[in-house]
């Protein structure tokens, strides 16, 4: 599935002739070479989410977007690129001691600035502040929980997983943990609207 953020009026537009849509769509995408078929097309809040059978590719999304840009009637300006859903991956981090050297106890600021220096979250974000706990009442040491955005398959969390990094004298490893229940997965299904479609 991916999602197109449109204007009212252009969605409109489209679901006038959905079906001739996902026709020549498929067709352009056959033109390409691509193994990814467009299934249907259905509104959702602030735009359009386009079922496929598989997750499409930089090319595949390209191509779709080429497609809605020139559709007659359509202010190509006001198309955005199409979205593929993202999912919450859910991650902690232990080894990083909860009293600090200045005496404060560590704060989800400090553990920003901490994943910002070692480079490893370059290409992460962060879908809530992190949220650090003592692990025991008579331990100095934090565990601290962090919900990233990530792919549908976890690739980010994978490359996470398991990961050491330096923390003054301590060595912090990071650690995969469960989804918290009852919070919405989809970044940009969230984004957008309440979606309850399968990708």
């Amino acid at each position: 599935m991916l999602l197109s953020p449109l204007p009212d009026k252009h969605t409109d537009r489209i679901m006038e002739d959905v079906g001739a849509h996902v026709h020549l769509i498929n067709n352009l995408l056959k033109n390409i070479k691509s193994n990814l078929c467009m299934e249907y097309i259905r509104l959702c809040t602030g735009g359009i989410s386009i079922a496929t059978n598989s997750v499409p590719v930089a090319n595949d999304l390209n191509t779709s977007e080429w497609y809605l840009k020139s559709i007659k009637g359509i202010n190509h300006n006001k198309v955005s690129s199409p979205l593929l859903p993202q999912s919450k991956s859910y991650l902690k981090i232990i080894g990083i001691p909860y009293v600090q050297p200045n005496g404060c106890n560590l704060s989800s600021d400090d553990i920003t600035n901490i994943i910002r220096q070692t480079g490893l979250f370059e290409s992460i974000s962060l879908a809530s502040k992190p949220r650090v706990i003592k692990a025991s009442p008579k331990s100095n040491m934090a565990i601290v929980w962090l919900d990233i955005w990530d792919s549908q398959n976890r690739s980010k969390a994978k490359l996470l997983i398991n990961y050491s990094f330096n923390y003054g004298h301590n060595i912090a490893t990071i650690r995969g943990t469960n989804m918290n229940p009852g919070i919405p997965q989809c970044h940009n299904c969230w984004k957008w609207g309440h979606l309850t479609f399968l990708c």
